[in-house]
C-alpha cells in the first residue's frame, strides 16, 4: 500500500477519529499538522486532484474566515479559493487523507475507508 497522509487538526474530534481508524487498520500515517505546516500551492493542488472534487469541496466554514472574505460568493475562481487557503490555513477542511492516488475529505469518518482500500 503507498504512504497514507492525513492532513490532521488535534483540537478536531473527527480528524483525531479518523487518525485513529488508521491506526486501528494497522497502518501508521504521514501526519501533517497543516495549521504548523500548510502544504504549498502545488501540493493543495495535487490534494485537490485527486480529490476528484472542486476547492469548494474542501473549504471549512465553521471557526474561519469565510463569511469575512464572502467565499461563498459565486465571483471567486479556484484559483483565488486556492490563494485564500494559502494566506488561511484554517480555511482546509479536515482531516483529508491521501494514499498519494487518490484523497478524501473523511466527513464522515467512514470515508477514511475508501482511502485505504
Amino acid at each position: 500500500m503507498s504512504k497514507i497522509t492525513i492532513y490532521h487538526n488535534p483540537k478536531c474530534k473527527t480528524s483525531r477519529d479518523v487518525l485513529e481508524k488508521i491506526r486501528e487498520a494497522g497502518i501508521e500515517p504521514h501526519v501533517v499538522l497543516y495549521l504548523q505546516n500548510p502544504p504549498t500551492e502545488s501540493e493543495l493542488r495535487s490534494l485537490m486532484k485527486s480529490t476528484g472534487e472542486s476547492v469548494r469541496y474542501i473549504l471549512r466554514q465553521k471557526g474561519t474566515p469565510y463569511d469575512e472574505l464572502d467565499l461563498g460568493n459565486s465571483k471567486w475562481t479556484e484559483d483565488e479559493l486556492i490563494a485564500a487557503i494559502m494566506q488561511h490555513p484554517i480555511l482546509l477542511n479536515r482531516p483529508i487523507v491521501s494514499n498519494g492516488t487518490i484523497a478524501r475529505l473523511c466527513r464522515p469518518i467512514e470515508t477514511v475507508q475508501d482511502v485505504l482500500k
